[in-house]
């Protein structure tokens, strides 16, 4: 523990914490219900402001700092470690806003250093190009907007303070704009629905939000956008911080899943192995291997992307690739090495209660977050052919 400016910060979860986590994953993913108690104790510690800066009364973790301590939270509780992630991207924003001059989201870091918090309303049905592009709508209203859709796959759903989200104003001067705004979970025309019943990420309770005409005040308008464009920094920023902790949420289980495949090829005996133990079996051996090499290899994209972000390199029109081929190779890579595990393991990894099941259900949503497969490959093949914003899809 450090002490700066009269607050006890840490730059480390705790191992009894995250312990206590762990023991709770299981439950939470079996009975379908959110993860209360580990929200109460990584607020009590201050962890939720760690994205703050000091002077907002934060820890004042950077982007490298919180996508550690994501990882190593998923490791122990996933669904746990989504769930925060869909906080920090905006505390990351704000923060990334604030550092090249535009205090126009400070308040953001000052609500979540208050205890708020936010949740992301992205996902949209029939929407295949996230955040650019909407099918709820926005009307300009005196002093803001009124907002009107329906948005999905929203983590926190139980206890979000604030919901940012996005909707197209069609009627904007000078063309079609995408309005970023945070919905409070008071505003009249707001409904949280319970709809999640899913394979993987229980515990996360992304739950639907409709939206009837729910008024967002210009204070809590975080931009407007053309419709299609994402250069805005607010965007950057959006995809760099959001992607990045996604990433290392999905390396975090795959983390997991290696530590519990060694151990089990370590425990596991045959009575056809002369030195009678599965880690004696040259197959489980390669087995474990590409584990880690999968493991490493994508560890490592996903780290040079954070460490160029950091150090301020100059990757021009590239970096929207690099932002959403390390978040593809983290998830494609943290599913391959859950599947390995699980070969590792044996059937008894099949049965409900066994961690390595669930392992197994949770890295399959990894895939669903923004930039899906498909959109990963059509933006990285964009960028290699040289295509502008301006060109059409198809």
């Amino acid at each position: 523990m450090t002490i700066t400016d009269g607050r006890t910060a840490t730059l480390s979860l705790p191992d009894d914490l995250l312990g206590r986590c762990r023991t709770r994953a299981a439950a939470h993913d079996r009975d379908n219900t959110y993860f209360t108690e580990d929200l109460a104790e990584l607020a009590g510690i201050g962890y939720l402001r760690s994205a703050v800066p000091e002077h907002h009364g934060g820890w004042g973790l950077d982007l490298g700092q919180v996508a550690a301590q994501q990882r190593r939270l998923a490791r122990h509780a996933p669904a746990t470690a989504l769930g925060t992630t869909m906080h920090f991207y905006w505390l990351g924003i704000a923060r990334e806003l604030e550092r090249f001059g535009d205090d126009s989201c400070s308040w953001i870091l000052r609500e979540a250093a208050a205890g708020k918090v936010f949740a992301a309303g992205h996902a949209e049905s029939g929407n295949d190009a996230p955040v650019v592009m909407s099918t709820a709508k926005a009307q300009r209203a005196e002093g803001g907007y009124r907002f009107t859709g329906r948005k999905m796959f929203g983590s926190n759903g139980p206890v979000w303070d604030y919901l940012g989200v996005h909707a197209l104003d069609v009627d904007a001067e000078g063309g079609p704009q995408i309005v970023h705004g945070f919905v409070e979970r008071q505003a009249p025309g707001v409904q949280v629905l319970e709809t999640w019943d899913t394979l993987g990420m229980r515990a996360s309770q992304s739950h639907d939000t409709l939206l009837a005409e729910v008024f967002v005040p210009d204070a809590r308008i975080g931009r407007t956008v053309p419709a299609g464009q994402n250069d805005d920094l607010f965007l950057f920023a959006m995809n760099i911080w959001a992607l990045s902790l996604i990433g290392n949420v999905y390396l975090g289980i795959a983390d997991r899943a290696l530590e519990l495949a060694a151990a089990s090829a370590r425990s596991k005996s045959s009575v056809a192995i002369p030195r009678g133990l599965y880690a004696y079996n040259p197959f489980v051996q390669h087995q474990l291997a590409e584990m880690y090499l999968e493991l490493d290899a994508a560890s490592a994209t996903v780290d040079r992307l954070v460490e160029d972000w950091l150090a301020g390199t100059d990757h021009g029109a590239r970096w929207g690739a690099q932002i959403v081929s390390a978040k593809w190779r983290a998830v494609t890579a943290a599913r391959r090495v859950v599947d390995l595990a699980l070969e590792v393991s044996g059937g008894g990894g099949m049965f409900k209660g066994n961690e390595l099941e669930r392992l197994y259900r949770d890295v399959r949503c990894g895939g669903f977050h923004p930039a899906n497969d498909a959109l990963t490959h059509e933006s990285v093949a964009r960028f290699v052919l040289g295509f502008g914003a301006d060109e059409p899809r198809w």
